[in-house]
């Protein structure tokens, strides 16, 4: 947002009893300390995957809602089925943990992981990282690849949903979305 004239950022924090906003020039890692909110939090983080809540000594789960408008841009854009097969997993588990009022059983998650890793698998197949260009930094990847890579490495925070009845309804007390 603009504020007099200049580009800010707007931050927002919620629980289901409060929600705290905060306007700042920056983005980064300086901000969250100048905010001084989360540098002490010790719950569950819900949020995007921001690389700076990575630094915080808090349990982190991704916020599906963002993995689901990739995967649906990469489907209905891209006709990456894999993107398909991994929503379709993603709303069936999260349907229901939302029945059964709580986590899931060790062979639900357990069948809902090997189809997880089955799509990770057959998207990375799809979408192989480009390889180095030989440039300084990093060698700029698809959106299909990036995703990959996050869902690859943060696969317990993207599905911590079902282990953790909680992640599903970020607003409730002890749990925080940013």
């Amino acid at each position: 947002m603009r504020v007099a004239g200049k580009l800010h950022w707007l931050h927002v924090l919620a629980t289901g009893l409060l929600t705290w906003v905060g306007i700042h020039p920056n983005r980064g890692k300086q901000t969250l300390d100048a905010f001084g909110l989360l540098v002490a939090f010790v719950g569950m983080l819900v949020h995007d995957g921001w690389k700076p809540y990575r630094d915080l000594a808090c349990t982190h789960a991704l916020c599906n809602a963002h993995h689901l408008r990739e995967l649906t841009y990469l489907f209905e854009e891209m006709e990456q089925t894999w993107a398909k097969h991994l929503i379709e997993m993603l709303i069936v588990a999260y349907h229901e943990v939302a029945a059964t009022g709580g986590p899931l059983t060790t062979e639900r998650i357990t069948y809902f992981r090997a189809l997880y890793w089955e799509s990770i698998a057959a998207g990375e197949a799809a979408n192989l990282r480009v390889p180095p260009s030989g440039k300084r930094g990093r060698t700029r990847q698809t959106k299909a690849t990036n995703l990959l890579q996050r869902l690859r490495t943060y696969a317990d925070d993207v599905l911590r949903f079902m282990t953790d009845h909680g992640v599903q309804q970020p607003r409730r007390a002890g749990r925080a979305h940013a």
